[in-house]
């Protein structure tokens, strides 16, 4: 794993974490990979344990069969650590009820997901209009209860409950008791 500062990393292992963790992500085996890219399995493996020093063919025929760029193997974007304290975030309130939700994380570029906290209090609840066709939601309910899901089949959570549903179609949050706290992500598919 990469660390998450700034700190210079020794390219090698920097390499070999990258070309791990996109070969996995790819579902690739080592013998897929090594085919693809027209390589022998042991030079993979070799790069993959931080040894060897590829070239710039070498590392173009590895990016072109994970389909990525060059740069995602040589120099991966550093996972970051970030904290949104309680009561921050940036509130999106709506005019339907006493109903906030706070964008916790937005999807970096290329990803489809934004992360919510939802402040709920007791009222008509929330209707929203679907959204793009091949959105789902995920909801965790942390406190209180809550009906959520699509307007025709809506289901009640209590703490601790978990549910996903489909965005792509009218779905509700109505709070069935005081102070209901819940996590959502939205995401597209």
């Amino acid at each position: 794993m990469l660390p998450d500062d700034d700190s210079p990393l020794d390219p090698k292992a920097v390499l070999a974490a990258a070309l791990r963790s996109e070969r996995e992500r790819s579902g690739m085996s080592l013998s897929e990979l090594a085919k693809q890219a027209r390589l022998a399995k042991s030079t993979l493996s070799q790069l993959e344990s931080g040894a060897g020093n590829p070239n710039v063919e070498t590392l173009w025929a590895l990016a072109t069969a994970l389909d990525l760029p060059v740069s995602r193997l040589i120099d991966p974007p550093r996972p970051k650590i970030g904290v949104v304290r309680n009561g921050q975030g940036t509130p999106l309130v709506s005019g339907q009820g006493d109903y906030a939700a706070y964008l916790m994380s937005a999807g970096p570029a290329g990803v489809t997901r934004d992360l919510y906290r939802l402040n709920v209090e007791i009222g008509p609840g929330r209707i929203s209009e679907p959204h793009r066709v091949g959105t789902i939601e995920h909801v965790v309910l942390g406190s209180g209860r809550a009906l959520v899901g699509p307007t025709s089949n809506p289901i009640e959570l209590g703490p601790g409950d978990y549910m996903v549903y489909p965005g792509d179609v009218e779905h509700m949050f109505q709070a069935l008791t005081p102070g209901v706290l819940a996590t959502l992500i939205s995401e597209n598919r």
